[in-house]
């Protein structure tokens, strides 16, 4: 027997070679298609065209291609919830709502007509075809995540758009299919409400809780990854159990999800890597391998059928798209983001036309017939491509504008660089997390890992340590496509091996661990911290976490009087607004009504898109107060201040006692703002007693500044 001897035969079905293939195709169609500048989402519609049944034949549409384009599909819909800004879809909800009636009835008004007059079908079929132009697929939706653009206001106006349309689209598919079944009656709409709004409310209300409970219980990262699977198949296994579409479910799992999974966190990149690696890149290859090119050449009612379907569809979209612009005054590029992302047809449409040509009607016809499926499949080729085409083109012209506004913003920004120290494994991933959700996007190798070796006490065991523990803050920040500088070093002590890193590496900022009580006669923060805030005026956070970061639910900040003129006043609310932000959750202030002004004034200018409250907080020596304000899964944070600043004063003395004796079951944080760099902006306001104190509190500022460079 030859050893060499291989019979190739078409189309292939070894799974090797069929899985072989496909990660050719997924390698190689973004590098050849990007000397093109053509979206390789494309690229990855004409391969399946080419190698399909209706291609050359390489491989058939097997249950592999069904499975992982399913899961494909789902996966991008689930990812459009989950990378959705909740805050800014809050504030946008109006708009979603209009142009998702305006992008469901105007498809349907032309498509129906259209359907009527220049194809002569029947009312009915007229209907189905009409609800498959009104549905639309986010096929383009990748293109976004890849530019790092899904904050956008167009991208959540269209994805909350795309929820209304495809939700009343499938809905009317449903009552078509039911109608030749013979079920439709007045139960039939009741248990179809009744089924729905109970899925979901079962998605809405125990999705969240039963994630937060999970992400409590269980740290290890492939459970965390296989359980937000588990739980997006879920909720489209459930929406198809009541009659409707499994996209829909996994699009709500993303959206209920959408808290626990920060945006920064590593948890989101393998969730994003896999999708768009595999399974959304398989679900596209499917996609052309259903479309028969050739059917535009068999005769000239496909080719009649598969332009005006592709005419109707593509032009309805497009006015729907420039209404919403015109309605809110929108920018052009915004229009063309909304039309590039709801003008692919792909998830429903297949659904629908695919059910449509299985029903049989009275005449022997079919509902929806061969031309029509024809049709469908080359209109889906067409608005993919355009869509693939206008979102690139949208999302280069959104990147090179925030491009820019980031130079002009990157030459204001002082450069942030947060140092970790990690001698405890127990807390690296959460000081990690912390200074992952609390550093700005915008800064490159923003994170300085240290382990500290002391002189006096050192052995080749503590080394082991220290080395492993660096590793694992930085395998930790990796996962989140963060990198990290690893840094051991020798010193007398650990707090002076800390400050001398601080110089070393220009860091900015401190996370450290709340330090263990050794002893009854042992300090609340214990030698280090005090050690520290003596030897630097950098920001310091010292962090205690019962839970995991991203199962948080509100933070609480305690701020003293008079911390708005602090140096570092503005650097740590801009933390804790931007932490609320990915976090999707409250940031509530409690501070006298003077700060409170001060907060108010600063939030609105800079942090507007962040969550906030406000309360009063007369009596700043009693935290007890607090106790009613802060639950378990909340985080406390306590603005402190160094003995001799000017917001400093000599309650914080009994600070640990109170936190120690209040809030021992509560994840908390201690702050000691900047004392480093230029006094911040005043900003004037009086008392209701008419004094306006702002001047001479800048006054003392600037001295205490000058005061402090001299010594």
């Amino acid at each position: 027997m030859n050893l060499f001897d291989f019979n190739l035969t078409l189309p292939i079905t070894d799974p090797t070679w069929v899985f072989f293939l496909v990660l050719i195709i997924i390698l190689f169609a973004p590098m050849i298609l990007g000397r093109l500048h053509i979206p390789h989402i494309i690229g990855m519609i004409l391969a399946g065209v080419l190698i399909g049944e209706h291609g050359f034949h390489v491989l058939d549409r097997d249950s592999s291609f069904e499975l992982f384009g399913k899961v494909g599909l789902y996966y991008i819909m689930f990812l459009a919830g989950l990378e959705m800004d909740m805050e800014d879809f809050k504030k946008n909800r109006t708009k979603s709502v209009v142009f998702g009636w305006l992008t469901f009835l105007i498809p349907m008004a032309l498509g129906i007509w259209s359907s009527m007059s220049m194809l002569g079908y029947g009312f009915l079929t007229a209907v189905l075809l009409a609800s498959m132009y009104a549905s639309h697929t986010l096929i383009a939706y990748p293109i976004i995540s890849r530019y790092g653009l899904s904050r956008l206001r167009s991208v959540n106006i269209t994805i909350g758009g795309t929820a209304v349309t495809v939700t009343l689209a499938l809905i009317i598919l449903a009552v078509i299919g039911g109608m030749f079944k013979g079920t439709v009656d007045g139960w039939f709409w009741v248990f179809l409400v009744a089924k729905v709004a109970f899925l979901g409310f079962l998605i809405v209300f125990f999705f969240p809780r039963i994630g937060r409970w999970f992400f409590r219980k269980y740290d290890d990262s492939v459970m965390q990854f296989v359980f937000v699977l588990a739980m997006v198949f879920l909720g489209g296994g459930l929406m198809e159990f009541v009659g409707m579409e499994g996209i829909l479910g996994a699009f709500l799992a993303g959206l209920v999800l959408n808290r626990l999974i920060p945006h920064v966190s590593p948890l989101m990149n393998r969730l994003e890597f896999v999708g768009n690696a595999l399974f959304i890149p398989y679900f596209l290859i499917g996609v052309g391998m259903i479309i028969d090119v050739r059917s535009l050449f068999t005769g000239d009612e496909a080719l009649k059928v598969a332009i005006v379907m592709t005419v109707v569809a593509t032009f309805s979209k497009w006015l729907a798209a420039w209404i919403t612009q015109k309605i809110y005054r929108m920018q052009s590029n915004e229009r063309s983001m909304i039309f590039g992302l709801s003008n692919a047809q792909a998830a429903a449409t297949l659904a629908a036309v695919l059910i449509g040509h299985e029903i049989i009607m009275e005449n022997g016809e079919r509902l929806l017939n061969d031309d029509v499926l024809n049709g469908t499949v080359v209109m889906i080729l067409f608005t993919c491509v355009i869509s693939s085409l206008v979102t690139e083109r949208s999302a280069r012209r959104f990147a090179l504008d925030e491009n820019v506004q980031a130079e002009e913003e990157a030459k204001q920004i002082n450069k942030e660089q947060i140092l970790i120290p990690v001698a405890n494994p127990e807390t690296i991933e959460d000081l990690v997390n912390l200074a992952l959700v609390i550093k700005d996007a915008k800064q490159k190798n923003a994170l300085v890992a240290l382990n500290v070796i002391n002189d006096n006490n050192s052995s080749e065991k503590k080394e082991q340590q220290g080395k492993r523990n660096l590793e694992k803050a930085a395998m930790i920040a990796a996962a989140a496509d963060v990198p990290v500088t690893m840094v051991s070093r020798y010193d007398l002590n650990i707090a002076s091996g800390i400050i001398h890193t601080i110089k070393e590496y220009e860091a900015t900022d401190v996370v450290i661990g709340l330090h263990r009580k050794a002893n009854i006669v042992d300090s609340f923060f214990g030698h280090l911290a005090e050690s520290l805030l003596k030897g630097t005026h950098r920001e310091v956070m010292i962090a205690k976490f019962l839970m995991p970061v991203n199962t948080l639910r509100r933070i609480n900040i305690a701020v003293p009087p008079k911390a708005e003129y602090e140096s570092g006043f503005s650097k740590w609310v801009e933390h804790f607004c931007r932490m609320g932000s990915i976090l999707g959750c409250r940031v509530h202030f409690f501070a006298n009504e003077r700060t409170l002004m001060r907060l108010q004034q600063l939030v609105k200018k800079r942090h507007a898109g962040t969550p906030t409250e406000f309360s009063i907080l007369e009596e700043w020596e009693d935290l007890l107060l607090l106790t009613g304000q802060v639950n378990y899964d909340h985080l406390l944070v306590v603005v402190s201040a160094r003995r001799g600043s000017i917001s400093y004063d000599t309650s914080f003395e009994r600070l640990p006692a109170q936190l120690g004796k209040y809030f021992s079951n509560n994840s908390l944080i201690i702050i000691y703002p900047d004392q480093f760099g230029e006094p911040q902006e005043i900003v004037s306001f009086s008392d209701p007693r008419g004094h306006n104190e702002s001047q001479h509190y800048e006054k003392v500022g600037k001295w205490f500044y000058k005061w402090l460079k001299k010594n």
